[in-house]
């Protein structure tokens, strides 16, 4: 037996199979016993030499333990840290408890699986391991989802933020375990085919059915990629879109409105109010409780006192206005600037040095908000491409291509290395994460009490 190659195994097992279907219709050989022995898979055989071996399990048990200390980090970090416990963060909680689940469930049984000629741990702890891998890896791509759609409400609606509550994200957080579980579990009632059996083939594989191929890897990858190229682009537009938005940030500039020309005669020049508004930019001020209709002013009279001039040069006076013979319109303050001519031309130089540090500013938050969006999407796609067009393309060319089993452990630890990235992506970028991470780190967490 420790001489038999895993192929030469396999095969005659499937030989031993398609004997048994043939009985089953009647038209067995008579030169063929009724029940042929199989091979037992009860025991562990290495797959490689001892050095290359013990390099594999090295490499991949770091990748499992770094994976379990990113993700518990995150679920530690929002827990104890009380600025991180806003409801925003919640489905990056359920992120890091999935890809937890991943770390702890599956990539172990997986890197067993790895260094072995064949499965040898049986049926139901190869159905177990399977489904729970699809489980959770379709849970983890489908959280990335959610957040993306979090996070593309949260930019393009300005109500969600005010809106956005527990209940809400908790209910998004169940219809991806939901789905999830409709992709993961089918197999388990029998959508799967006969020879998917690892007592017969000694390989512990996802359903080969094609329509469960189709299904799962749809509902699993390629959709909730659509998805996330789709809402991730709407998010930097949007984005984008409020970073160039001047009223987002700055001086509120004032539009300019038609209203009446007003002749002071104390001595005033003739300006436009802007009557019961905000300041004009022409430093010229009215706030005033009335409107002034559109009627001939034929005179105003006011007396000014030397006592109200502000230091500034600025002159205020209580009034009233005579409209016409008809209307008299009295007036709360008036704020009249002293010639300000001196001072435009470096107001204009000012002005146009801040017009060009605001657009630096733009145009780095938006390179920014791509990269930022560049490295989540790129991530997501090159660690969980590969193996998905193996999976969906492996089923219906089975017999016409072959893929070497080293690039298919190379695919699938790529996608098992996302559960890795996911909490350092996310969190990075995130000012109080880093805070709570060095707090984790020197031992200065203080855990709130609720």
């Amino acid at each position: 037996m420790e001489n038999t190659t895993a192929t030469e195994v396999i095969l005659y097992n499937l030989s031993l199979l398609d004997i048994r279907v043939e009985n089953s219709t009647g038209s067995l050989d008579q030169g063929v016993p009724d029940n042929p022995p199989l091979i037992i898979y009860d025991h562990h055989l290495p797959k490689f030499e001892p050095p290359i071996l013990i390099l594999i399990c090295v490499v991949l048990g770091l990748m499992i333990l770094a994976t379990i200390i990113g993700n518990v980090f995150v679920i530690t970090a929002i827990i104890v840290e009380k600025s991180l416990q806003g409801v925003s963060n919640y489905l990056i909680l359920s992120l890091g408890v999935t890809d937890l689940m991943v770390a702890v469930l599956v990539m172990p049984l997986s890197l067993v699986n790895e260094v072995s000629v064949y499965w040898y741990l049986g049926a139901e702890i190869c159905d177990m391991w399977i489904s729970i891998d699809v489980l959770c890896c379709t849970a983890s791509i489908l959280h990335l989802v959610a957040i993306a759609v979090d996070r593309y409400w949260a930019v393009s609606n300005i109500d969600y933020i005010r809106r956005r509550c527990a209940r809400g994200i908790i209910l998004m957080v169940v219809v991806v375990w939901f789905v999830a579980i409709s992709v993961s579990l089918p197999p388990l009632f029998g959508w799967k085919e006969e020879t998917n059996n690892p007592e017969l083939i000694g390989m512990c594989i996802i359903s080969q059915n094609k329509v469960y191929t189709v299904f799962s890897t749809v509902g699993a990858f390629y959709f909730p990629l659509f998805l996330m190229l789709i809402l991730n682009y709407k998010i930097y537009k949007a984005a984008r879109s409020r970073i160039r938005k001047k009223k987002f940030g700055g001086r509120p500039h004032t539009r300019p409105m038609l209203v009446p020309q007003v002749t002071i005669e104390n001595g005033g020049n003739p300006s436009r109010n802007s009557s019961g508004s905000d300041v004009s930019q022409d430093g010229f001020s009215v706030y005033n409780g009335s409107c002034v209709v559109m009627n001939e002013i034929s005179r105003m009279e006011s007396t000014i006192d030397a006592t109200d001039i502000g230091t500034n040069g600025e002159l205020y006076n209580e009034s009233k206005f005579t409209i016409g013979n008809s209307l008299t319109v009295p007036t709360n303050v008036f704020v009249l600037t002293k010639n300000r001519s001196n001072n435009n031309s470096k107001q204009v130089k000012n002005r146009e040095k801040d017009k060009l540090r605001k657009e630096k500013i733009e145009m780095r938050r938006e390179r920014k908000a791509a990269r930022v969006l560049g490295i989540i999407t790129g991530a997501f796609i090159v660690c969980w491409l590969p193996f998905f067009i193996i999976a969906v393309v492996a089923p219906f060319c089975a017999e016409s291509c072959t893929f070497p089993p080293p690039v298919f452990s190379v695919f699938l630890w790529l996608g098992y290395f996302n559960s890795l990235l996911n909490p350092i992506i996310y969190t990075i970028f995130n000012p109080n994460f880093r805070v709570a991470f060095r707090k984790i780190l020197f031992g200065k967490i203080q855990f709130v009490k609720r």
